[in-house]
């Protein structure tokens, strides 16, 4: 079964390395959800302003905001409660990831990106 994997902060800029990230996911047999209020979708795939606004369960979410803006969002990935939260080079925040640990989420410090290319994505 494919996961469910969100990409909070995904962008169309080709430069940008959630963009990346949502073509690894494609490429390697997942459903990226992108989650960006701004946008309407990416390449066709529907995207989201919010993981509540999202209808499909959520099994992983990558990070790839600041935590100054990931902050405002910490409610709605414990609400939608994924089995892991991965957070990108530059994403970390001691806080965030003790919330979500405290609440039961697996958090890992990655790149999203090297974890796919690895095989070491799913483990």
């Amino acid at each position: 079964m494919k996961k469910n994997v969100a990409i909070i902060g995904a962008s169309k800029k080709p430069d940008r390395y959630s963009y990346k990230a949502f073509q690894e996911l494609l490429a390697g047999g997942y459903n990226p959800i992108p989650i960006n209020p701004v946008l309407k979708d990416i390449e066709g795939v529907p995207c989201y302003s919010s993981l509540e606004s999202c209808p499909e369960k959520i099994d992983i979410i990558t990070i790839y905001v600041r935590p100054s803006v990931l902050a405002d969002i910490v409610p709605q990935i414990i609400n939608v409660h994924p089995g892991r939260v991965i957070f990108n080079p530059g994403t970390e925040d001691e806080d965030i990831m003790e919330k979500l640990t405290n609440a039961g989420i697996k958090v890992q410090t990655a790149c999203t990106i090297v974890l796919l290319k690895t095989n070491q994505f799913d483990d």
